[in-house]
Formats: C-alpha cells, sequence, structure tokens
C-alpha cells in the first residue's frame, strides 16, 4: 500500500501544482450542473488506493472551488465504482448484479450528497469557506 500512496500523493501534489482553479470550477463548480456529478463518478472510478486517496483528492478539488455536493459525489462514488472493485465484484456475484447495484447505488450517492451539500452550504462563507457564525 505504501507503492501507491507515494505515488498517488505525488500526483495529488502534481494536481494541486498543474491544474488551474478555472478548470475545477468549469468541470466541478457551481455552474457545472449535472455534468459535474458524472465527471465526478468518471474520476472516482479511476481512483486506485480507496479512502486513502479519494479524501485528499477530495480536499483538492474543494479547495480549488469544487461544489460540496460534487465533492461528497465523488466521495461516494469513490467507495461504489472503482473499476478493479466492480470487475473482481462481477466475476463472484455476476455482471447483473453488478449492473443493478450501480444503477440502484449511484442515483442514491448523487441524491443523498446533493440534500447533504445544499445544507451545508447555507452554514457556510463562500469566500472563506468557513461555518458563519
Amino acid at each position: 500500500m505504501l507503492k501507491v500512496l507515494l505515488f498517488a500523493f505525488i500526483l495529488i501534489g502534481l494536481f494541486e501544482v498543474w491544474v488551474k482553479k478555472e478548470t475545477v470550477e468549469r468541470y466541478f463548480g457551481n455552474a457545472s450542473g449535472y455534468k459535474g456529478y458524472i465527471w465526478a463518478i468518471i474520476l472516482s472510478s479511476t481512483t486506485v488506493g480507496g479512502a486513502y486517496v479519494a479524501f485528499p483528492v477530495a480536499y483538492s478539488l474543494y479547495s480549488k472551488g469544487a461544489k460540496l455536493s460534487i465533492v461528497l459525489t465523488y466521495i461516494g462514488a469513490a467507495a461504489l465504482t472503482r473499476i478493479p472493485m466492480t470487475i473482481f465484484e462481477a466475476s463472484f456475484l455476476g455482471i447483473k448484479f453488478s449492473v443493478i447495484r450501480l444503477l440502484v447505488s449511484i442515483p442514491l450517492v448523487i441524491l443523498s450528497s446533493i440534500v447533504i451539500g445544499n445544507s451545508f452550504e447555507h452554514n457556510v462563507n463562500p469566500k472563506q469557506k468557513k461555518p458563519l457564525d
């Protein structure tokens, strides 16, 4: 696991330096709409390393201007849609089960992320990204 984490943190550091804030805001920000959720699911399904990598990437996305509900979708989908895990699951439980699980769980993750994100965004100052007093 240390080998994966080392390269993952190097890539996260490069992401912080190379990817512009405007790019993250365009694809994951408030104006991205439903496409932001799709990009979050695609990004999370290619994430290797589980929660050890998903949470630092989520923090990096949020600090660069991603919408909170999209970041929460990324975290939830990172636990559900990783490609290697889905292939492993399909080989043991069948492809039909895997497809049904994904078709049921992804909309639930998006819906719960929207509800939680909207409830927290009402209590956060957008300039400081800290709870209002």
